[in-house]
């Protein structure tokens, strides 16, 4: 088991930063990333459960090199391997006589990476457990799978045939695949994805299959494609429906006869590879519009699951809650969040944006840091949704639109959105001076120095700065310092 160790990528390019992100969490551990090398330290000082860096040399701001000895200097004694497209012997030295554990050149294949981590940590096993990670037991429980499925899902994750894997945007389909990857004999190998709307067409077919250098325009070094580099595990092709159809015909004859082309080459390489495919389209419609071919569909549909949306699975929708407060939260473990109000409200509400929506919500309650606001602004949605539903407007007739579940609602003086219970004004009111000379005092003690404010609060900055405005704060610290600059 390697989910307790925690591995730290430092990559300023965002394409190689996910590329390694990808390799890493398939070979079962945790991750965690910075851009450059401040970044890091800050993570090592936050976090010192990280068991190894891997550590890009070529950085702004802070270099690798820099950012190592820092490192060392400090008293981290992490193994680190070192990454980079310049890899001049000067620059290895250098490394190696700073404390670095190894010195990997780009391109960097996974096989190459896995070997170099198993030699840093030990040789410890690198492989993905055989229970599948938090995220996934978080996300997907046996509330929407019939107890009488169980064996048939084990048998499915346990085969190698094609998958795929319908549902709605942000149901979670990339997770799905990964838990079936988890369990099945190629665990221990990689788990690669790629997203077919999000690259041009050119651009996915270099992506999947490769190219020679010189094959066409940029291609000053050859490059395996993600088939290639999946050799022996699994390949996730996400939003199948919107790959352009004469890439199509390609990634018929490749799921056919087992094998691949890279760009511009004359041999064909042997692929060992399960293939899965994603889709939030109708491909039976995308089939009559002409827009997906029929034989691919059939190649790819050997065995279909439909994920449900987030609303016909209520038992998940509050640990999947917890998961994501847990995920973001910044300033160590706290109070749950999810008060029963707040309970009450998740499981009320529709979820269009299913798991990628509550996520964003969790995200907002942690700068917010107000459960009964939350659960009443997720409430209306709910009923602005119900109204839309049961009575539609007449036809070419105009309306408001309703204010969307993603906007703060802002009142004036801070005032609550209700005008009920002169009761509930009085304890809205008691509760905003108490948050005020709470906030009054932290800054106070800290001379307005807002940072060490929220620390003594015990609240992220961000929630600060959201009750400052808020209860109107920022104005007494405007006066204050008017006060001061005129003394």
């Amino acid at each position: 088991m390697v989910f307790g160790k925690t591995i730290l990528i430092v990559e300023d390019e965002p394409d190689a930063r996910q590329y390694f992100e990808t390799v890493v969490r398939c070979l079962g551990y945790s991750v965690e990333m910075a851009e450059d090398g401040d970044e890091a330290l800050k993570c090592l000082d936050s976090n010192r459960a990280v068991s190894l860096v891997l550590l890009d040399v070529l950085m702004p701001r802070r270099d690798g090199l820099e950012t190592l000895r820092e490192m060392r200097s400090i008293g981290c004694d992490q193994p680190v391997i070192m990454l980079s497209g310049a890899a001049s012997t000067i620059n290895v030295v250098q490394a190696m006589k700073a404390g670095a554990t190894d010195f990997l050149a780009k391109p960097i294949s996974h096989e190459d990476l896995k070997k170099a981590i198993d030699n840093a940590l030990d040789g410890e096993a690198c492989r993905v457990p055989d229970e599948p990670p938090p995220a996934s037991q978080a996300c997907f429980s046996d509330s929407w799978m019939a107890k009488g499925q169980r064996a048939t899902w084990k048998r499915l994750a346990a085969s190698d045939v094609p998958l795929l894997i319908e549902g709605e945007t942000g149901v979670g389909k990339e997770v799905l695949a990964r838990q079936i990857h988890a369990q099945s004999p190629r665990a221990n190998k990689p788990f690669l994805k790629l997203n077919c709307a999000a690259l041009p067409a050119e651009l996915v077919e270099s992506e999947l299959f490769g190219y020679e250098r010189g094959a066409f325009t940029g291609a000053f070094t050859s490059k395996p494609g993600k088939f290639e580099m999946a050799q022996g595990g699994t390949i996730l092709l996400d939003e199948i429906g919107d790959m352009d159809v004469r890439l199509q015909a390609k990634l018929l004859h490749v799921l056919q006869d087992k094998e691949c082309e890279r760009l511009g080459a004359k041999d064909r390489v042997p692929l060992d590879v399960r293939v899965m495919a994603a889709t939030h389209c109708d491909l039976q419609k995308a089939i009559d519009d002409g827009r997906f071919r029929a034989d691919l569909y059939y190649r790819l549909n050997v065995v279909s699951v439909r994920v449900p949306a987030l609303r016909e699975r209520k038992a998940d929708i509050v640990a999947a809650a917890e998961f994501f407060i847990k995920k973001h939260r910044t300033d160590g473990p706290g109070p749950s969040l999810i008060t029963p109000v707040l309970r009450h409200a998740l499981l009320e509400y529709e979820w269009p944006g299913n798991l990628r929506e509550l996520e964003n919500v969790m995200r907002r309650l942690l700068v917010m840091q107000d459960p009964e606001e939350l659960a009443q602004h997720l409430l209306s949605g709910r009923t602005r949704r119900l109204n839309a539903l049961s009575s539609a407007p007449p036809s070419g007739e105009r309306t408001q639109p309703a204010t969307s579940n993603g906007v703060i609602p802002i009142h004036p003086n801070g005032a609550s959105a209700s005008t009920g219970s002169p009761i509930f004004d009085k304890v809205d009111e008691a509760k905003r001076k108490a948050e005020t000379e709470a906030i009054l005092s932290a800054l106070d003690a800290s001379r307005w120095n807002r940072k060490q404010a929220a620390k003594l609060l015990r609240i992220d900055y961000k929630a600060l700065l959201y009750k400052m405005r808020k209860l109107e704060i920022e104005r007494a610290a405007g006066m204050l310092r008017s006060a001061v600059n005129g003394a």
